[in-house]
């Protein structure tokens, strides 16, 4: 360095690799580190195609700007949603042609392929639906090609962490009469040992059986006797107002929820003793809406998909081998890298060896603003996946980096009631070096083991540079 360059300089900002600033320091002057990297990670050809993409507003014409009017458009499907859980059904009668097929959570998978816990949950379902009388036989079942394997999402549905849909299972529908479009989801088990965490034992299969007897009958009944079906973003809004997330944290969800199913069951027809069965499980399972807020982001995020052109990330999801993303101008096509292993908190004797990679549905959450996009309203989290509640604010605050808009029906507190970062746009998470953030769970990386943790991800860039450069291609953008 130059000597004298810095006299009189009390502080410095460092835009560069950080022994830039030794010499500075020397000198007594404080310095600022800038973390900053070139867009595309500095590789020419995204960076090219990067600077192609982006809209100017000064040309119209431009490719970039064709993306942000269809990104637009995209968004405003995406923002008017109004989710509302419709009615409880088998998926059988959902899907009659569904046949021995089993839906799971994330990109496509084969079952050789599949990691521990996905195993696991596929184990329980085939036991569940009857089609072995034994693990040993049903694994042998999914082996042989005897059940087919599709990801939730080609069906327009999610499922937390495994995501396994059979035919007997019953789904909350949720419909979107904004768009004219359908989710679904499967209901959630609560914690412990569960199917969605790979567990399958008779204590796992006899709650499933319950369910489809006792709890889904008795929930559709309900729903019935409300007029115009559950409006489920209401109950949203004023849960983040409330301390919860929606994703990792539904505590208030769940007790808004359980004021209009327990209204509705009391004036229902079912058994009373049926209706002190399923209020006490929804009681005891704070994460029991979860499943609806995942087919609501599902709902607004299905009605978002399919506009030409447009760079709005539409899914999230991993299946405990892969993460992939899909995008709203390129139909059903997955951008997929692997699955990272989340950081976080694990139960006593536990520990990051034991953890599978992330896995699971319920980043639709995160890909619609919400889960760890709200981290920020919900300080309660940290003590459930780590860090401080500053560290809660900060991604919160740093998702707004890399999304199109902030969601005025999901107002966050804690940020003077500024609507939730929603709408990620692949190109800004390119420019920007930032990848989403997702709160999760953590699920042992051997089948029949379930929850061991919990702790935050990032979505691996290369799914985001794989989709900007196909959509360069698309457009055709050299």
């Amino acid at each position: 360095m130059t000597p004298g360059l810095l006299d009189g300089v009390s502080s410095v900002v460092n835009i560069g690799v950080p022994t830039f600033t030794d010499s500075v320091l020397s000198s007594g002057a404080s310095v600022v580190d800038v973390e900053w990297r070139p867009p595309g990670g500095g590789e020419p050809r995204t960076a090219w195609v990067l600077a192609r993409l982006m809209g100017d507003p000064d040309d119209p014409a431009c490719p970039g700007s064709a993306i942000d009017r269809a990104n637009r458009e995209a968004m405003a499907h995406l923002l008017d949603a109004q989710p509302t859980l419709a009615d409880i059904r088998p998926a059988r009668e959902v899907w009659p042609h569904l046949g021995k097929t089993i839906l799971h959570a994330g990109p496509p998978i084969s079952w050789g392929q599949m990691c521990g816990p996905m195993q696991g949950a596929v184990v329980g379902a085939i036991l569940y639906e009857g089609w072995a009388e034994s693990e040993a036989v049903a694994r042998q079942l999914a082996a042989s090609g005897g059940v087919q394997f599709e990801p939730c999402h080609h069906y327009g549905a999610v499922g937390p962490m495994a995501g396994v849909i059979s035919p007997s299972m019953p789904l909350f529908i949720v419909r979107n009469p904004a768009k004219g479009n359908t989710a679904y989801s499967n209901l959630n088990e609560g914690l412990g040992k569960v199917l969605r965490f790979g567990a399958y034992g008779p204590e796992v299969v006899e709650r499933l059986r319950w369910m489809e007897r006792v709890l889904a009958p008795g929930l559709r009944r309900a729903v019935a006797l409300v007029e115009g079906g559950i409006r489920l973003k209401p109950i949203m809004a004023q849960a983040l107002q409330m301390g919860d997330e929606v994703h990792n944290r539904n505590v208030a969800a769940t007790s808004l929820l359980f004021r209009r199913l327990a209204a509705a069951l009391v004036r229902s027809d079912v058994d009373r003793s049926a209706v002190a069965e399923i209020l006490g499980f929804i009681d005891g399972n704070n994460h029991f809406f979860l499943n609806l807020s995942m087919a609501a982001c599902k709902a607004g995020l299905d009605a978002a998909h399919g506009v030409a052109g447009s760079s709005l990330v539409t899914a999230m999801s991993r299946n405990g081998v892969e993460f992939g993303i899909r995008i709203s101008g390129l139909g059903s096509r997955w951008f997929t890298a692997p699955a990272p292993r989340p950081k976080g908190l694990y139960f006593s004797g536990y520990s990051e060896g034991d953890a599978n990679p992330d896995l699971g549905d319920s980043a639709i959450t995160e890909t619609a603003g919400l889960g760890g996009f709200a981290m920020g309203t919900a300080p309660a989290m940290v003590q459930f996946v780590g860090g401080t509640p500053e560290d809660a604010l900060t991604y919160t605050r740093e998702m707004y980096n890399i999304t199109l808009a902030k969601n005025a029906a999901f107002a966050l507190p804690p940020l003077n009631f500024l609507g939730t970062a929603t709408g990620i746009d692949v190109r800004m998470v390119i420019d920007t070096g930032i990848c989403p953030v997702i709160n999760t769970g953590i699920a042992h990386q051997e089948a029949g083991i379930g929850q061991v943790g919990a702790g935050i991800v990032r979505a691996p860039m290369a799914c985001f540079e794989m989709a900007l450069l196909a959509l360069a291609e698309s457009l055709e953008i050299q």
